[in-house]
């Protein structure tokens, strides 16, 4: 009875630990995927919600572009590390955002249709539009951006839920870290992406213990994106994650199943 239950063990203990290579982040070395390469160098096309910035300059007409003021409207996000690009609880995002009809609405120009867009089709269209108010287009200064990335990332991370970074071009390593690293019971290696697209949404699968994590079409975050850490399947059974809490598990259960079989002879 003993040893059988000691083979038992020694099963569950050595199916329960969780192997170095899948705690560690970017083993081997990436190749390089042409197709994919160009995915990621494609110039991000505005969808609902993102929130762009348009500044105006004009040395000889300030009055007239003053009236193309910026929205203004608060984050959610909960970091501190503003120095870095990061945004904080109270931080404020100015700028326009695309409502649902892929539009934003500006002083003047009314409702422009940007859904689809690039930031430098924007610019292009906003400065046609512009021209109707200035005589020369010199005499003026248009710049279009993104303002910040927002994704969403639940599961298996310190912190979950909406945040803001305030670059144009984050890699799925600096949304992980930004939401306090993944813990000893998330799964690494199968990092589920959701992200829209014109037929709908689409789920992608990026294991982060490989260095081919380069290669993947979603290793630079889109906005809107959502990322989902799945916890390990150590976790769910409870038998931890490292070999001492294993081991303390097994031990546990061996003390249970002693005393009841003691309990029992004894009746």
């Amino acid at each position: 009875m003993l040893k059988r239950f000691l083979l038992l063990a020694f099963i569950i203990l050595f199916a329960s630990c969780v192997p170095q290579k899948d705690l560690v982040y970017l083993n081997g070395d990436p190749t390089t995927k042409t197709t994919i390469k160009k995915i990621n160098d494609a110039p991000y096309r505005l969808q609902v919600d993102d929130v762009i910035s348009i500044d105006i300059k004009s040395e000889k007409n300030e009055k007239l572009v003053a009236f193309f003021k910026k929205n203004v409207r608060t984050t959610n996000t909960v970091n501190n590390n503003t120095d870095q690009g990061y945004s904080n609880q109270d931080e404020r995002i100015e700028g326009y955002s695309v409502s649902k009809h892929g539009t934003i609405r500006l002083p003047y120009i009314g409702e422009m249709n940007v859904l689809g867009y690039t930031t430098k089709e924007v610019r292009l269209k906003l400065e046609q539009e512009i021209l109707k108010y200035f005589k020369d287009l010199g005499d003026i200064f248009v710049s279009v951006d993104l303002t910040g990335i927002k994704y969403t990332i639940i599961g298996e991370v310190e912190s979950t839920g909406p945040k803001v970074i305030f670059q144009n071009r984050i890699t799925i390593f600096d949304a992980v870290s930004f939401a306090g690293d993944i813990p000893l019971t998330g799964d690494k290696k199968n990092i589920e992406v959701w992200r829209n697209s014109p037929s709908g949404p689409k789920r992608y699968l990026i294991d982060l213990t490989e260095a081919s994590a380069f290669d993947s079409e979603v290793f630079y975050i889109l906005p809107n994106d959502i990322i989902n850490v799945k916890p390990l399947k150590q976790k769910s059974w409870g038998t931890g994650t490292t070999g001492l809490q294993s081991l303390t598990t097994i031990i546990s259960v061996f003390s249970l199943v002693t005393t009841t079989i003691l309990l029992v002879r004894n009746l």
